[in-house]
């Protein structure tokens, strides 16, 4: 009997962290080389988990961020500022989640001396 906390095949195809694609896949999907990808791990934009064999594996996630690296570079920006700018652009989106989710926390909150 399968655990209800163990994810299922499903599961894995709804997780954008879930590293589905090997590389050969991941450059296809995004139009580029694997070369490419590979230099945007050895600037550390993206880390792909390795198979059991030491392929590399990439998650939608990661290939989202090396797309917009992607179109960076295709626009003339050299490889390592693309890299940085995606880094800041993240960055920059999770701080206003967060700032979003603590506006509305703020708002939800009764006011003070309100029982």
């Amino acid at each position: 009997m399968a655990s209800e906390n163990r994810p299922t095949q499903t599961d894995r195809l709804d997780d954008d962290d879930y590293p589905a694609y090997t590389m050969g896949r991941a450059a296809e999907m995004i139009g580029t080389t694997p070369a490419f990808l590979r230099a945007l791990g050895d600037a550390r934009l993206i880390t792909p988990l390795r198979s059991a064999g030491g392929h590399r594996r990439y998650s939608r996630y990661q290939l989202r961020i090396a797309s917009r690296a992607r179109e960076l570079v295709d626009q003339g920006t050299p490889i390592e500022a693309a890299c940085r700018i995606v880094v800041l652009e993240d960055q920059l989106d999770e701080a206003l989640r967060i700032n979003e989710e603590l506006r509305r926390g703020r708002d939800d909150a009764p006011a003070a001396g309100t029982p």
